[in-house]
Formats: C-alpha cells, structure tokens, sequence
C-alpha cells in the first residue's frame, strides 16, 4: 500500500477502535466489567483504574463484584463509582463491593441503541473528516509534479477505505443495538 495512504487508514483504524472501545463501556443489561474502564480511583495521590486496583470480577450475570487489595480504599472506590456515570449505587460488606445491574426497561433499552447509533454517527463523521484531510493533501501533491492519474488513484483508493470503515462501524452499530435489545 501506498505510505501517502497508510497515514489515513491507521487514523481511520485509530478512529474505528475508538468507537469499539466507547461501546465496550456501554452496558447492555449484563454486568460488564468494561463499565468502570474509564472510573479512577485515588490511590496515593494518583488517578488509578479499578481495574488496577483490585481484582474485579462477574460473579452473575447482572452483578459486578470488586475486591480491592487494600480495604482501606473501599470508600474511595464507592466515591469514585458514584460520581462516574454508571448509575448504579455500590453496596460493600467491608471487605467486596457489589455492583447489582437492574434488567433494563424497554424505554432503557431504546435510548441506549439511540445513543449507538449517535456514536456510530460520530464515527462515521470521523471517518470522513479523515478522508476530506487525505484529499485535500492529495490535490495539494499536484503542484510537487505528481500526475492527475495518480492523484485520481489516490482518492479513490481512499474512498474505497473510506467505505471499508464505513461498513465496519454499521455492523458494529448494528450487532452493539442488537446486543441492547436482547432481553
């Protein structure tokens, strides 16, 4: 492949994985650890992810349970769950915390696949604002002697990447909302 190319498609594939991740954290109704990926706790004066922090674990499938290595950041660990935007309040024992997921209501379940589909918007936006950079440098490439030929094959090699990404962010989409709206 072409190295004027690659530069855009590893940014698509930055932009795709994104989007991937940005799902991952989307809960559909079963407890999925991804969940608290984004919360940080403060462990000695530093932002640390749970995950970092103690061992966390899907004992069923609509609970979460933490066990932190020290006790002592039990009430850290509550405190940062509740200000992230999980909306669900921890419940402890002194020495685990519970995350009870509750079944998600029809309502839940639409605006959340809105939410998907928003996402995959965003991304798609992404991919094409990509695509419009790599162009706008491609036409640019025409005043350092490069042909009109090549630079036609250029965007089209670029369009068809463009489509690639495209396709796979739809079948995300799709598999994410039908993920959601499984009961």
């Amino acid at each position: 492949m072409d190295e004027r190319l690659q530069v855009y498609e590893e940014k698509m594939q930055k932009a795709y994985h994104f989007l991937e991740s940005d799902f991952a954290s989307i809960r559909a109704g079963r407890a999925n650890p991804h969940v608290l990926d984004k919360i940080k706790v403060d462990y000695y004066g530093t932002p640390t992810p749970i995950q970092q922090v103690g061992n966390v674990s899907v004992p069923e499938p609509r609970m979460i349970q933490i066990a932190p290595w020290e006790k002592s950041l039990i009430k850290d660990i509550e405190k940062a769950i509740m200000a992230s935007d999980v909306g669900i309040t921890p419940s402890n024992d002194g020495s685990v915390i519970r995350l009870v997921f509750p079944e998600l209501t029809e309502e839940r379940r639409k605006d959340l696949v809105k939410e998907v589909k928003k996402k995959g918007e965003d991304g798609k936006v992404a991919i094409r604002n990509i695509r419009r950079d790599g162009n706008d440098a491609f036409k640019k490439l025409a005043k350092e002697e490069v042909s009109e030929d090549e630079i036609k094959q250029l965007e089209e090699k670029l369009q068809k990447l463009t489509d690639k990404f495209i396709k796979e962010i739809d079948s995300l989409v799709d598999s994410k909302s039908k993920e959601i709206m499984t009961v």
